[in-house]
């Protein structure tokens, strides 16, 4: 199994001290292990442990945990199209197994969701007590996730993320520089509107908010919202590849199994009411250029 338990001695008063993470291996889960790194943490992920496996409960319930945080899922969201019941298996079943896990142990649970779980239809950004109209499977799955922890548990973090990008990750970002490098130009969808996300951020305002133990659903992405079209603009003009042409399409001429909703922003409500705030999305894409490139990943010109 894929543990790190780092022994310290519990901190009196210091909030939840000994916290398990799900999906340790994917973009959000490798951050929040840089910013728990103070925290005694049990770190999950396949092959090792199978969150649909009822395994997984004795797991966490021996760990004996303050805190789980869950980012584990299915998350190709083409592929829940084409596999609706491994999607369900892992996005509901999985969560069941975890929130069971979490009664059990008496432990409080954050619950990683995604802004598609609404429709895209509404004309301002939907905020957190806004009701899911999920139109994909992917997201149907999600939504089911939220309704199984609201369900099983008291206490319980709700949060929701979009366009999540991290330096290391298969994101948006990085298959669109592949894509310029390998293509020379680019057709990149403009009417699709969502909030990029940068993990590290994320995973910071996160352990922020399990300190105030002030339960219930957050939307945290980075500050401001475009479309896909402006993302990438700005990913190749950071990436020093600002003179690959862009054409802007609409997602009608970009076929895909799934159909993502062209205007589900989220606003940042209820984490902002206590000071929880993420830098604007582009102050946060520099950043993750910045990464890259002293981590050997990018070259810039």
């Amino acid at each position: 199994m894929n543990r790190d338990q780092q022994a310290q001695p519990e901190p009196k008063g210091a909030g939840p001290y000994r916290i398990v993470v799900t999906g340790c291996l994917g973009q959000l889960g490798r951050s929040l292990q840089v910013a728990l790194s103070n925290k005694t943490l049990l770190l999950l992920d396949l092959p090792d442990d199978d969150i649909t496996s009822p395994a997984i409960i004795p797991t966490i319930v021996d760990f004996r945990p303050d805190l789980v945080i869950h980012p584990a899922a299915y998350t190709n969201v083409d592929g829940a199209e084409r596999e609706p019941e491994l999607a369900y298996r892992s996005n509901v079943w999985g969560t069941q197994n975890v929130a069971l896990a979490c009664q059990r142990a008496g432990a409080a649970m954050v619950y990683v969701s995604t802004n598609e779980v609404f429709d895209g239809n509404a004309q301002s950004p939907y905020r957190e007590w806004d009701v899911p109209s999920p139109i994909s499977v992917y997201p149907r799955t999600k939504t089911a996730g939220e309704r199984v922890v609201r369900t099983m548990l008291h206490r319980f973090y709700i949060v929701r993320v979009a366009w999540l990008f991290a330096p290391g990750g298969n994101n948006f970002v990085s298959k669109i520089v592949a894509a310029a490098h390998k293509h020379g130009a680019l057709r990149v969808v403009d009417d699709e509107f969502g909030n990029p996300t940068y993990a590290p951020d994320t995973a910071a305002a996160m352990a922020r908010l399990i300190e105030t133990e002030h339960f219930g659903i957050y939307h945290l992405t980075n500050s401001g919202a475009c479309s896909r079209y402006e993302f990438a603009r700005e990913a190749l003009r950071l990436a020093g590849l600002g003179q690959v042409p862009i054409t802007p399409i609409a997602a009608s001429e970009w076929p895909r199994l799934s159909t993502p909703p062209l205007r589900a922003v989220l606003a940042n409500t209820a984490g902002a009411g206590l000071g929880i705030t993420l830098r604007p999305w582009q102050e946060a894409l520099a950043a993750y250029f910045e990464e890259e490139v002293s981590a050997g990943k990018l070259e810039t010109p």
